[in-house]
């Protein structure tokens, strides 16, 4: 047999199944504890439902609104949080060991909009054939990156060599 379906949401009216609640009214205001039939009436009266607001209160909490119209609040508000918040993206910036001061600059720019955006950066310093024999020339480069944005960017994860390649990724501040 199957179950019956899961109700998203609090409970309203007739699903609310404890003995006894406290009652907000329509008006926000404090109605006391009293038994959920008499709450039931209290609502049908003025015409609307009665939801459960604090399930997990002794007793609940239950006030006298209208569902349909609280459900609409709930869902403007979420959709408000889903709005606002901001997804960090990872960028990536790709180096050489050699590189001349003016592509440094190019890229530095690129890094401090990225860094404005509020996105990550990652450094990718790439070593080809016998630059290899020298990781001290790239880990150099990356300490000046490092130093250059001190004061937008703190480094989450320091340089360290990855294969061929050394790897720093920068968050901003």
């Amino acid at each position: 047999m199957q179950a019956p379906p899961v109700k998203d949401g609090p409970r309203t009216n007739d699903e609310i199944r404890v003995p006894r609640v406290l009652l907000i009214d329509q008006n926000g205001e404090k109605q006391g504890i009293m038994p959920t039939s008499a709450a039931l009436e209290a609502a049908e009266e003025v015409g609307l439902d009665l939801v459960e607001i604090v399930p997990n209160a002794d007793p609940p909490v239950c006030k006298i609104l209208d569902y349909g119209k609280y459900k609409f609040q709930e869902q403007k508000k979420k959709n408000e949080a889903r709005k606002r918040q901001k997804v960090v993206e990872i960028k990536e910036i790709k180096l050489r060991p050699n590189i001349d001061t003016h592509d440094y600059d190019v890229k530095a720019k690129s890094m401090h909009r990225f860094f404005e955006e509020g996105d990550k950066v990652k450094v990718t310093l790439r070593f080809r054939g016998r630059e290899m024999a020298h990781p001290e020339l790239g880990m150099k480069l990356l300490q000046k990156v490092k130093a250059d944005f001190e004061e937008v960017a703190k480094v989450e994860y320091e340089p360290r060599m990855e294969g061929r390649q050394m790897i720093m990724i920068l968050a901003p501040r």
